[in-house]
């Protein structure tokens, strides 16, 4: 999972993620919060258009090396 998806909820460690195979409640979910709903959707937009900015570059590469390796 990329930076960018992972943005707005907690990654959980080995042993969270152990724990919560034993959480029946959904006690230890955690959000990454944000102060406002406006701030969490700029976030959320920003996250968007950096992940589309890397596959965009991501793909003029591959192109670029296809393009030279004929």
């Amino acid at each position: 999972m990329s930076s960018f998806s992972s943005l707005l909820f907690a990654e959980p460690s080995f042993t969270e993620g152990l724990a919560r195979t034993l959480d029946m409640g959904g006690t230890l979910t955690l959000h990454n919060e944000s102060a406002t709903p406006k701030q969490a959707d700029f976030w959320a937009i920003y996250s968007d258009w950096r992940a589309v900015g890397q596959d965009i570059r991501e793909a003029e590469m591959n192109e670029a090396n296809r393009l030279l390796h004929r």
